[in-house]
């Protein structure tokens, strides 16, 4: 980590240390919403830390969002009790719980205050059972652990407690200054634990998530500023838009990539930006920065003429905020779709769908509920636990269509009171393939058998845009490249998009199967994605070649090969 990340355990503490030797339940609340806020003030950062160089980095993202819903859970509280608090906030991390990393920090809450139940107080024993007690439901919550992860970061802060407290610590103030260090070194060694780390030149995304939510709990009592992010550590990357949180007056979207000719004076960079606009983000990479910022109508070439004042501008990108609003609601709006309604004693399916084609083909394919979400937007165990409640049978089947949902169905399924199974999708040509196998009127292990083993019966790949320029199972990739990922590994790169698509192809034998599926996304138009299955036909006359709109974002292209 850059220097100013560094754990600001050694610096010198305000004074009054014993306030520290026992606490209540209203300053682990404090001490909670500071470590949301150093989430999010480094969330994009955490984010980046994408193995594979894919857009799609949700790390960060998932954990405040887990932390989000923790914090809502003891906002209007008054109780005092450690324990009760404790009990809150763990309830809220599990219903709020997203991707993988946020199911992980949901267990280590639930350990956390097991250990806590029924107490008013937490001294420095204590704080270390917890800690210690947290390690243990995470690993516990997780069928394969996987060393060199949150996991591992976990333990390191564990057996950190464990050892404060034998050296004779008796403050939670010292042992949260030994466990932010411990975490700091255990994050900079999860490379070493997980080679494929090591490969792309990063640390654990949810080892380094975790560090930063304990760090903000320590910077807070230590009076450092929670609103500072360490830019010097967020590499370049794709700003993708919120657009659901315009602020009133704000019309455009500006995006600029600029070369400075000298060193960036930051704090006065950001303060000439705050006086034009909102939304405010800026990434670095390799001397190249990228600024992004939301300002008013006739203000969109002010921040323009700004950049080029400081360097020589690369690129720009203006779009209209309004625009993008009304097109996003109007391709986005999953709610709008039909679902198959099922009777009582019935299979229902649940599916996980990413964009408005995906979620018609779920419904035409007998879909009882549906979830938005995919990659970058994984849903809350809540919402999956929603979408269960809201049918009428106690039969059914998800389908999450995504790696990093798995952990959030389980639990939900683990929750509920209905008989849930989760079929285990990973990508969405998993799905329908499962979705064809699902028989709502047939026997419901039956169903749920027939439509795990439809999962193998589909080879799945994605091809999306290169975000960074790295060298991963043998392939060189360049930032801006398209790259393509069979069945989740990288396996080609290349300048355009049907060389991608060729390249995988052939490693699928394509030639040797009977249909071609390709999916299409949001940055593609229809003009350009029927130019590409035309190819694809001339290329494989003797395959079927099935071309489907999908609205997903990020992906231009998932494809199946069945």
């Amino acid at each position: 980590m850059s220097e100013s990340s560094k754990s600001p355990a050694s610096k010198k503490p305000p004074q009054g240390r014993s306030r520290y030797i026992s606490i209540d339940g209203r300053a682990l609340g404090r001490l909670s919403a500071a470590g949301l806020q150093w989430l999010q003030t480094n969330q994009q950062i955490i984010n980046s830390l994408n193995v594979f160089p894919v857009p799609d980095g949700d790390t960060g993202t998932n954990m405040a969002l887990t932390m989000q819903s923790a914090c809502n859970e003891i906002e209007s509280s008054a109780d005092r009790s450690i324990g009760a608090i404790a009990h809150a906030i763990a309830y809220g991390a599990l219903m709020g719980a997203r991707g993988n990393s946020g199911v992980i920090l949901s267990q280590l809450w639930r350990g956390f205050s097991l250990v806590l139940d029924k107490k008013d107080r937490m001294d420095a024993a204590l704080l270390t059972k917890a800690f210690v007690e947290a390690k243990e439901a995470a690993y516990r919550g997780v069928v394969r652990p996987v060393e060199g992860t949150i996991l591992t970061v976990s333990a390191e802060i564990a057996k950190a407690a464990q050892l404060a407290l034998d050296d004779g610590v008796n403050s939670t103030l010292e042992i949260l200054e030994r466990v932010v260090l411990a975490a700091d070194e255990a994050v900079q060694r999860t490379p070493d634990l997980l080679p494929v780390l090591k490969e792309a030149g990063v640390v654990d995304a949810g080892g380094i998530g975790l560090y930063f939510m304990l760090e903000g709990m320590l910077r807070s009592v230590t009076g450092q500023p929670l609103d500072e992010p360490t830019l010097s550590e967020q590499p370049l990357r794709a700003f993708k838009s919120v657009i659901d949180a315009i602020e009133p007056g704000q019309d455009w979207e500006v995006v600029i990539d600029f070369r400075p000719e000298k060193q960036l004076d930051v704090p006065k960079f950001y303060g000439h930006l705050e006086e034009m606009g909102t939304s405010i983000q800026v990434g670095e990479g390799d001397g190249l920065y990228r600024l992004h910022i939301h300002v008013a109508d006739k203000s969109e070439y002010e921040p323009i003429e700004y950049a080029k004042s400081l360097g020589t501008v690369t690129n720009i990108s203006i779009e209209n905020l309004m625009v993008q609003m009304a097109d996003q609601q109007a391709r986005d709006n999953v709610q709008n779709i039909k679902l198959t309604p099922v009777d009582p004693g019935e299979t229902a399916v649940v599916t996980v769908v990413p964009g408005m084609g995906i979620a018609r083909i779920f419904s035409s394919l007998g879909a009882a509920g549906m979830v938005e979400g995919g990659q970058t937007m994984n849903p809350s165990l809540q919402d999956i636990l929603e979408s269960i409640d809201r049918l009428p049978t106690d039969k059914i089947a998800i389908l999450p269509n995504n790696k990093n949902i798995l952990l959030a169905a389980n639990q939900a399924a683990k929750l509920s009171v209905k008989s849930i199974v989760v079929v285990p999708s990973v990508s969405i040509p998993q799905g329908v393939s499962a979705m064809i196998a699902h028989r709502a009127d047939g026997n419901f292990e039956n169903s749920v058998e027939a439509m795990t083993k439809a999962l193998d019966d589909v080879v799945s790949a994605e091809i999306t845009i290169a975000t960074r320029s790295v060298k991963i199972d043998g392939v060189d990739v360049r930032e801006g490249q398209v790259i393509g990922l069979l069945e989740g590994k990288l396996v080609v790169s290349g300048d355009e998009l049907v060389d991608v698509l060729f390249e995988i192809l052939d490693l699928c034998s394509a030639n040797e199967t009977e249909l071609i599926t390709l999916y299409y996304g949001e940055d593609l138009s229809a003009f350009q994605a029927n130019q590409i299955a035309d190819s694809v036909r001339k290329q494989w006359p003797d395959q079927e070649v099935e071309l489907v709109e999908g609205g997903q974002p990020y992906y231009q292209l998932i494809l199946s090969v069945e």
